[in-house]
């Protein structure tokens, strides 16, 4: 019953705070904090799913930028968990494909998001290029996904290299943002699904990396975020969390 409940409300909230959230993108389209206030509205349904959040930021993040943010991405949970942790200033790089969901697609579209066609090479090698000249003219952040697809409880999957080619050709530092395991962790009909951790780490210095590395600052950015994960579940496991949002 609890389930069904939750369905029922998550759907509605899909369906109005769209709507409510396509009308301000309407009133300012393409702005670069559409997204975040979007992806903060959507996150706080954690709550309706029992799940805190521990969200954890570096005060370095806050003293530079812009940056290109990537994060692990595991499941549809992540658009009401890590959604919650989306940076201001930010957007991100999407399929195409997600123009065309009722509500949604649309949602994301007006509010700054960059699509890309996955099946057209070309076409993905130019996004590189429109994200790192829309970071350098518009100052703004870009939040990407390195794995490509959702992990559905598979671990962190092998990096793509968009991501660390967009950085290098901005010449922006990157943050990596960890989620610990959520693969099976919630149950719709279970009333408290404990506590999930956002942590973005420090950021990584480009000016470290040469134009040519950019399979040696992928590998990095990698081992980052796999050891930071596997310490987050751990200290999940351990129950040494303590608050939570």
């Amino acid at each position: 019953m609890l389930a069904v409940i939750r369905i029922v409300l998550l759907g509605l909230f899909i369906v109005v705070g769209s709507t409510l959230l396509l009308l301000f993108c309407l009133i300012r389209p393409f702005h670069p904090n559409n997204t975040p206030i979007a992806a903060h509205w959507y996150g706080r349904m954690h709550r309706l799913l029992g799940v805190k959040l521990d969200i954890r930021v570096p005060p370095e993040i806050a003293e530079g930028g812009p940056y290109v943010y990537i994060a692990n991405h595991q499941n549809s949970y992540d658009l009401f968990t890590l959604a919650r942790a989306m940076p201001m200033n930010s957007v991100s790089i999407g399929k195409k494909s997600l123009k065309w969901i009722p509500f949604f697609g649309q949602l994301y579209w007006l509010a700054g998001n960059i699509l890309i066609d996955r099946n057209n090479k070309g076409r993905a090698h130019g996004t590189i290029e429109q994200a790192a000249a829309a970071i350098r003219k518009q100052k703004i952040s870009i939040l990407l996904f390195p794995e490509g697809t959702r992990s559905y409880g598979r671990g962190l999957l092998p990096f793509k290299t968009g991501a660390f080619r967009t950085a290098l050709q901005a010449g922006v530092d990157i943050v990596p943002i960890c989620v610990s395991n959520l693969h099976q962790r919630i149950k719709l009909n279970r009333w408290d699904n404990g506590t999930v951790i956002i942590e973005l780490l420090k950021p990584v210095r480009i000016a470290d990396y040469a134009s040519d590395s950019v399979r040696e600052l992928t590998a990095h950015c990698y081992q980052l975020m796999r050891t930071k994960i596997a310490a987050l579940d751990n200290e999940l496991a351990q129950g040494a969390v303590s608050h939570g949002k």
